[in-house]
């Protein structure tokens, strides 16, 4: 028997779980599907999480994004472990299909797939990622309190997050492909100046190095120009390593269908978190972004949470005026 929902999320993440929590909340029949077995999106990787407002003291990410499946599926909410692989969003009833060869038919979809890091692509970086290795400043500079740390990358968001390192760090270093960084010029001027950033030019990841029990303990380096290889390590103590090189969005299946920007993020109404057809650039009715898959300033579980909040609020208001 087919059952049609009030509402399909797609991913389970904190905007995917929120948006869960919320539709099920009010009332909707709501299913979340998610490609992995286990929920969280790129949070689950995270092993302390101490900046979300109410959360449980060195909670990881893991923990907390398994009580907020919990909550979901306290108020109804249901989870399917698929991949999908076809969308069909414009007509009035949302049709998902997944690998699985089910078809899934909603009265209304909230996209949120996440987005991944761009990796360094370095031997070693996914082996410690979480144990050294980390993609988010904000999430884990805490964690990171009197070592060296080197940051990979050389945008506005790079130099941004190696000056709040300093914060935290003995020692911050800049790694750059580059002989100059890509950053403004404002945010290059106040990294130049601060004492605890030095920047290593023209240079790449060639390993990272660690520990069972230390963690992270070294960072391998070359030079571009010249070909030196350097291994640099915290002596007695690990390191930190934040590569900080961009996110990848996990949009591929919609930027033909979808208004995308020149990064793969799509693009949503500020107000309603309307996606936008890509044939149009008109909001797509029933059809919602929420979390780091869409353009947005900040990407926090915070932003995420409330995106998924929005989004189920204004599918529940959608469903109620075009289905009852």
């Amino acid at each position: 028997m087919e059952i049609l929902y009030d509402l399909i999320i797609l991913g389970a993440g904190p905007a995917g779980l929120s948006a869960g929590l919320y539709g099920a909340r009010g009332m909707m029949k709501t299913l979340i599907i998610e490609k992995n077995m286990l929920v969280g999106g790129q949070i689950s990787t995270t092993s302390e999480i101490e900046n979300y407002p109410g959360g449980m003291i060195s909670e990881s990410g893991t923990e907390l994004t398994m009580r907020m499946k919990n909550q979901a599926v306290n108020f109804g909410c249901e989870f399917k472990t698929d991949t999908i692989i076809e969308v069909d969003l414009e007509s009035k009833i949302k049709t998902l299909t997944g690998e699985s060869g089910i078809e899934y038919k909603a009265k209304s979809v909230i996209l949120a797939t996440g987005a991944s890091p761009r990796l360094a692509g370095a031997p070693g970086e996914k082996e410690y990622t979480g144990r050294g290795v980390s993609y988010c400043a904000t999430c884990d500079g805490f964690f990171v309190r009197d070592l060296e740390v080197f940051v990979i990358g050389g945008g506005d968001t790079a130099v941004e997050e190696a000056i709040f390192l300093t914060k935290f760090a003995k020692k911050v270093n800049v790694v750059h492909r580059r002989d100059k960084l890509r950053a403004a010029k404002s945010i290059q001027e106040k990294a130049f100046k601060n004492e605890k950033i030095n920047f290593i030019w023209d240079t790449v990841v060639e390993e990272m190095k660690g520990d069972p029990i230390k963690g992270l303990v070294s960072i391998v380096l070359k030079n571009k120009i010249t070909g030196e290889v350097t291994e640099y390590n915290g002596g007695d103590k690990p390191i930190g390593v934040f590569v900080l090189v961009g996110n990848v969005p996990n949009t591929e299946l919609f930027k033909d269908k979808l208004v995308v920007n020149s990064g793969g993020f799509l693009i949503a109404d500020e107000k309603t978190l309307n996606a936008e057809l890509s044939s149009t650039g008109e909001n797509l009715e029933g059809v919602y972004v929420a979390g780091d898959c869409r353009e947005k300033l900040l990407y926090q579980v915070i932003t995420a949470s409330a995106d998924g909040a929005v989004a189920a609020v204004v599918s529940e208001k959608y469903v109620e005026e075009n289905f009852n």
